[in-house]
This record gives structure tokens, C-alpha cells and sequence, in this order.
């Protein structure tokens, strides 16, 4: 049986009905989705090329985690949910920070794909070796570490950022990042 999700209004309050991810986006109805960004103390970024073999934006670098809120589910359970399906990190919800929720509407009308999400944006300060980022769903082709300034001069590059899917807060990510590594250490 399909995974089920829950419809929201366009303020981010439930609807009081479910659907499956491709009934929300063949639909256009809001929802809920979890991104997680690894970022390294050096500065660096975790990015995830996505397999070649899902629905959209296959072949492309794009968050480290990321993933729906099933039914009933709060975003901080769908972020260690992801973190550890897509990049079999097992962490605990201490170790993430939620730095914002992003409206967010793409269109791409002809596969029928009108995607209305909330985005709960969360960072994850990673100081283990990539050596224990592990993907096995079959959504993740591999993974990779960049620097964080090779990240903003790749996503304002007019051609560069083609190979990223276009998400519409990479500033304030890079901005919220960049004020993490800049905290006095504990």
C-alpha cells in the first residue's frame, strides 16, 4: 500500500485528509518535507547526486537528505528518519538544527508534477569520516563533499547551476551555514 501524507491549507495547517505523494503532486496540494544539509567544520557541504533512475531531476547534486513526512509524522521524526535512510547516519535530534521552513512551489507540468511543499530546512554538523555515508535506497547514486564557497559560486553561476535542483533558498542555506562555522567551539 502507498505511503500516505498529509494534505495541508496553503498556511502549513493540516487539511484534515491524506493522499499519496503522487496524488499531492498531480494535484498540487501542500505538504511537508524534511531537508537535511551536512556540512563539515572545514566548511564543506555533503551533496547527494540523485540516481538516474527517479522521477525528477535524475543525474542531479542536490540536498544531502531529504524526504515527505508520512502521515501523522512531525518533521523532526522525518529528519532522522532520512538522515539515516539516504546517508545511513543514525543521529539524534540534539544534533539537528531546524533553521527554517521555506515555502516552496515547482512546476513541471509535463510530467504532471506540481509540487507544493513546506520545507523544514535543518543543518547536521558532521565530524565523522565520508567513509561512514552509506546509501542503499537506490534513490542516491553518490555522494560528495564541496566546499561551501565552491557551492555559492556554482549555484550564481548561470550555467553551473544547472547540475543542482533549483531550490529557491540556497542563499539563506549558505548564509545559515556559514553563521554555524563561525560559533565559538564547545
Amino acid at each position: 500500500m502507498p505511503e500516505l501524507l498529509d494534505v495541508l491549507d496553503e498556511k502549513g495547517n493540516k487539511a484534515g485528509e491524506t493522499k499519496t505523494k503522487k496524488g499531492l503532486h498531480e494535484k498540487g496540494l501542500w505538504h511537508q518535507t524534511v531537508h537535511i544539509w551536512v556540512f563539515s567544520p572545514k566548511g564543506e557541504v555533503l551533496l547527494q547526486k540523485r540516481s538516474m533512475t527517479v522521477d525528477n531531476w535524475p543525474g542531479i547534486w542536490d540536498i544531502s537528505a531529504a524526504g515527505h513526512l508520512s502521515a501523522g509524522e512531525i518533521p523532526e521524526q522525518a529528519a532522522l528518519r532520512e538522515t539515516e535512510e539516504e546517508i545511513g547516519l543514525k543521529v539524534n535530534l540534539k544534533d539537528l538544527k531546524e533553521v527554517f521552513v521555506s515555502k516552496e512551489v515547482t512546476e513541471i507540468p509535463e510530467k504532471k508534477y506540481h509540487n507544493k511543499e513546506f520545507q523544514h530546512v535543518y543543518l547536521l554538523l558532521f565530524r565523522g569520516r565520508p567513509s561512514e555515508i552509506r546509501f542503499k535506497d537506490g534513490e542516491v547514486e553518490t555522494v560528495k563533499f564541496i566546499s561551501l564557497e565552491r557551492f555559492e559560486t556554482d549555484i550564481n553561476d548561470p550555467e553551473l547551476c544547472k547540475k543542482y535542483v533549483p531550490h529557491k533558498y540556497y542563499k539563506r542555506l549558505i548564509e545559515a551555514i556559514g553563521k554555524e562555522l563561525v560559533k565559538p567551539k564547545d
